[in-house]
């Protein structure tokens, strides 16, 4: 049954949660990218290395996975998931503003922590209940609309942030000024800390737009449901898609690796703060790229082997893993990457959602997207403390060789599992 008016009207593909959904992500990702687009330089900032980077990404990851399956269990056994939403985007809002106030890496642990918990609970509910707000043909064009709205968000995020970084540099003055009233502000790393406040903004911004304008389709509650026998019920096929999927997570690591691989390389040549502001413009130009990639990706993938098509985006970002290998000053050269980097993430997010849904029913839905978020945090997780270690102990180009190696496995994988069963006609 559904609760209020049927305005969900799932034979349009843009209805109002449709667009719900997007507003909201768009809201979320503006808060969450504002940060991430200054983290790296910020850890530089209090003496953080590369490998305390990856391992709080990994950390963070980890924590997020796990949150991912239980809470897309509880919402097939309840019936219901907006609520447990709601709760997983104000986690995520309020927990960029913690680094403000770190002087050390533990509380930017505890602030990443707290942000991917959220996101960890938040992701499987979301990602289900947008599954069930439009037909099975038009759940392609529903999910590209979706990362390409998510990704406006992490296109004004970065953006953002460089605005206050230039900002900060042509009035010294204020900053000062602003350290007077905010003592902390005057820590290192002064002008990351003011960014990481002002993503409060957005991020309640993404809280109301949740608990106001999405209207949920509530299930039956099954709450003989038992976690062992729900994922025993998934089918061989989609364990088969979840192993390729986790191996090649095992190479996809965190993009903040990426932009401290752009800042350190590019400050020999510009100076730290300008290849800060520089790095921050990359980041921004591989948010564009993956907005402008997610409804055209989504939108073509019920032409293809949804497999297959998504073993070309790994592909694409095996391509991308090598560049980052080079050692380079050239920004023309890390361009080239970054934008790579936005086609294979658009790629990867887009249709690893939508297959989901090719190889379940709407009954196990929860725990399918919680599994397949677990099995992508596992690989997050090692991704990025391994080429983390392997950049501080052997230099940088090894972590990216590995990440290159084990790409390449992953897309072998997806293009051998078996194919999804054919598309079901119907609402889902």
């Amino acid at each position: 049954m559904e609760t209020g008016e049927k305005h969900n009207n799932t034979d349009r593909w843009l209805n109002r949660n449709v667009f719900a959904f997007g507003l909201t992500s768009l809201l979320s990702d503006f808060c969450h990218e504002m940060a991430t687009a200054v983290l790296p330089q910020f850890m530089q900032a209090i003496g953080a290395s590369a490998a305390v980077l990856g391992f709080i990404e990994g950390t963070a990851d980890a924590v997020s996975s796990f949150a991912k399956l239980g809470a897309g269990f509880h919402s097939d056994k309840i019936g219901h998931r907006k609520r447990w939403t709601v709760i997983g985007y104000l986690l995520t809002a309020v927990s960029k503003a913690i680094f403000a106030f770190a002087l050390a890496w533990p509380l930017v642990l505890l602030g990443r922590v707290i942000g991917w918990l959220g996101r960890g609970i938040r992701g499987p509910l979301r990602d289900a209940m947008l599954a069930d707000a439009v037909t099975t043909h038009n759940r392609g064009k529903a999910f590209g609309f979706h990362r390409a709205s998510d990704t406006i968000g992490a296109i004004l995020g970065p953006l953002a942030a460089y605005g206050v970084l230039n900002f900060a540099v042509a009035h010294p003055r204020i900053m000062l000024d602003l350290g007077r009233w905010l003592p902390f502000i005057s820590s290192p790393g002064s002008v990351y800390r003011f960014v990481f406040l002002l993503t409060l903004l957005p991020g309640v911004l993404s809280v109301i737009s949740m608990a106001l304008l999405v209207t949920e389709k509530r299930h039956l509650p099954n709450h003989a449901l038992k976690f062992r026998d729900a994922l025993q019920s998934m089918p061989k096929e989609y364990r088969s898609f979840l192993l390729a999927v986790g191996v090649f997570g095992l190479a996809d690591f965190a993009p903040t690796l990426m932009i401290l691989r752009a800042s350190t390389s590019l400050a020999p040549a510009y100076g730290i703060l300008e290849a800060s502001r520089l790095a921050a413009l990359l980041y921004l130009f591989r948010n564009i790229t993956y907005a402008l990639a997610s409804y055209p990706i989504g939108s073509l993938s019920e032409r293809f082997s949804r497999n297959r098509y998504l073993a070309i985006g790994y592909g694409i970002a095996v391509i991308t893993f090598l560049g980052f290998i080079l050692e380079s000053t050239s920004f023309a050269w890390f361009l080239f990457l970054f934008g790579l980097a936005g086609v294979f993430i658009a790629w990867e997010d887009t249709i690893e959602g939508i297959a989901v849904r090719d190889y379940v029913d709407e009954e196990i839905s929860g725990t399918a997207y919680g599994i397949l978020g677990t099995v992508n945090g596992i690989g997050d997780w090692g991704s990025s403390v391994i080429v983390g270690l392997l950049w501080s102990y052997w230099g940088a180009s090894w972590g990216f060789a590995y990440a290159a190696i084990i790409g390449v496995a992953g897309t072998i994988l997806m293009t051998r599992i078996d194919k999804a069963r054919p598309l079901r006609h119907g609402h889902n």
